[in-house]
């Protein structure tokens, strides 16, 4: 009976060791986290009646100790189990009001019965509260050793390392030649090569953040060997383990509804809006290949300058809208010079140079169905060799106009795409995207172009083990499909053949910072020639973060 009397008196002394634990480590053993607020009557809890057994007890602690207390509900929960260390709790909180009363001068009101039976349960449970207080000077030593050693106040450190194995398969290499006996043979070797990225994360007010990345690696563009980027590893980038920083940014709220972030360099659309692909939309966890990690839209302005705003009034719907003065580079005598709105030449500047307008509308009604509609409008000035989708899909499609105009033609292409992702289940999604592109020269002999794209991707999540996750993906890169253009070199205005590109992969968590992606990329009538072979690309990407 004085047992779950004392029990709900642990108040003051809990409280302190839930701040203590919860700040530091967090400890399971930790008291029940609801607060409770003292009573000055037993009829204040909701749950006793002067039936139980125990309302005698409680009522004499209340009106006489003042030590017991109840939960916000105005509930005792007199069934609930106890931890000894909830008694040791609540008892020395009794026995503090004891001495208190009896500072005061009012020890008449304790009984020398009662002070006994307090002794012998204090010393009871001496080796319980010399413990409860050995944990908390034990926190109170770890905090003070963690506030003079912490790496910032306002900085925190995020990694990823990739190790990568891989290697493409195949007759022949992909040619834009209709003519199969022109092809060389696929002749390639295994690869082992990595990728690292350090991100410095800082908040200054809790609701912004400024980012800065340190980028490393030499993963090899594979389109080198096969012939076509469509056969692109999704994480690929060689800077000979050259450490540089490639990003850097800072987001903040403008009011609850509106989050805008400018990005100084290396700026993504698709890092600042949903790409609505959750499963492989992440270059270090997501798909193995370049085309499956999202649509190509979102690689329009690709690592360039400038600003994204987001408003989101309601969970469910959400305007996005941004601006980048997209990043190039050219390479003379094997010297890479990048530059762009950070670095600027004649007509690459933040305004005049390529860049980017970008929107979205997106649709979230609920976690199981998400849409989006999404348009850029893209302009291209010629300094550099023309991509509209950045390496992603076949070479006609990236430059459509090669053939027929000199290098500094510019270009101006509008895009229009919809995405959309189907939560199943928990353990079961489906998200897709479809996108158009017209694009037309704004210099030199006038051409248009439209281009074509789409896929699919299932995902099985936690399949064989918690973390998993079962990818399948299949699409078809951009295709050229019609406009006035001309390749001087095949003679046609339109790629007559498909390609498909089918992707298979299994991420295995291995561990909270272990993931390890064994996977095959298979690309049908590569650069949308059925004269090419198939080709394949075996890859097993482990990936590390901390």
């Amino acid at each position: 009976m004085l047992a779950a009397a004392f029990f709900a008196a642990n108040s003051a002394v809990a409280a302190e060791v839930n701040e203590q634990v919860t700040n530091v480590a967090q400890l399971s053993e930790a008291q029940d986290s609801n607060s409770m607020s003292q009573v000055t009557s037993v009829s204040q809890f909701s749950d006793v009646q002067p039936t139980d057994w125990a309302f005698q007890a409680l009522q004499s602690l209340v009106e006489r100790y003042g030590c017991i207390a109840g939960y916000p509900n105005a509930t005792y929960r007199g069934n609930r189990a106890l931890t000894r260390y909830e008694f040791a709790a609540g008892l020395n909180a009794c026995l503090d009001r004891v001495n208190e009363l009896i500072a005061t001068a009012t020890a008449d009101l304790v009984t020398k019965q009662d002070l006994a039976t307090l002794q012998r349960l204090r010393e009871e449970f001496s080796a319980e509260l010399a413990t409860l207080r050995g944990r908390v000077d034990g926190l109170e030593a770890r905090t003070a050793e963690l506030e003079a050693n912490q790496f910032s106040t306002t900085t925190k450190l995020v990694g990823e390392a990739i190790f990568n194995v891989s290697q493409p398969f195949g007759e022949q290499r992909a040619d834009t030649d209709t003519d199969p006996n022109n092809n060389p043979d696929l002749d390639s070797n295994t690869t082992f090569d990595n990728r690292v990225r350090l991100n410095l994360y800082s908040s200054f007010t809790g609701k912004d953040q400024l980012q800065i990345r340190l980028n490393a690696g030499n993963i090899f563009n594979n389109s080198t060997v096969t012939g076509t980027n469509m056969t692109r590893l999704g994480y690929d980038g060689n800077t000979n383990n050259s450490v540089s920083i490639d990003k850097i940014n800072y987001a903040f709220n403008l009011t609850d509804a509106v989050r805008v972030k400018v990005d100084a360099s290396g700026g993504e659309f698709y890092e600042n809006v949903n790409t609505f692909n959750p499963d492989f939309a992440s270059s270090g966890r997501g798909a193995l290949s370049r085309f499956g990690r999202f649509s190509p839209i979102y690689r329009q302005g690709q690592g360039g300058a400038g600003l994204t705003v987001t408003f989101n009034p309601t969970g469910a719907i959400s305007l996005s809208g941004g601006y980048l003065a997209q990043s190039t580079s050219t390479t003379v005598n094997g010297v890479t010079t990048n530059f762009g709105a950070n670095n600027p030449v004649a007509n690459q500047g933040l305004l005049n140079g390529d860049n980017a307008i970008f929107g979205q509308l997106s649709f979230q009604p609920s976690k199981a169905f998400n849409i989006g509609l999404t348009y850029a409008r893209t302009y291209l000035a010629g300094n550099t060799t023309n991509s509209l989708f950045q390496g992603t899909g076949s070479a006609f499609a990236n430059n459509p106009f090669s053939s027929t105009n000199t290098s500094n033609t510019r270009i101006e292409s509008n895009n229009y795409g919809v995405e959309a992702t189907f939560q199943l289940s928990s353990a079961l999604a489906i998200s897709g995207w479809g996108g158009y592109t017209t694009a037309e020269t704004r210099t030199g002999a006038n051409a248009d172009a439209d281009i074509w794209y789409w896929a699919g991707a299932l995902a099985l999540r936690d399949f064989g083990g918690e973390g998993n996750v079962l990818g399948v993906i299949f699409g078809q890169p951009p295709k050229v499909t019609g406009g006035s253009i001309k390749d001087v070199a095949t003679n046609v205005d339109r790629d007559d053949d498909t390609s498909y590109h089918l992707e298979g992969l299994y991420k295995f968590k291995l561990s909270d910072n272990i993931q390890v992606t064994p996977g095959v990329l298979v690309i049908f009538n590569p650069e949308h020639n059925d004269a090419n072979d198939t080709i394949y690309v075996g890859t097993l990407r482990t990936t590390f973060s901390f």
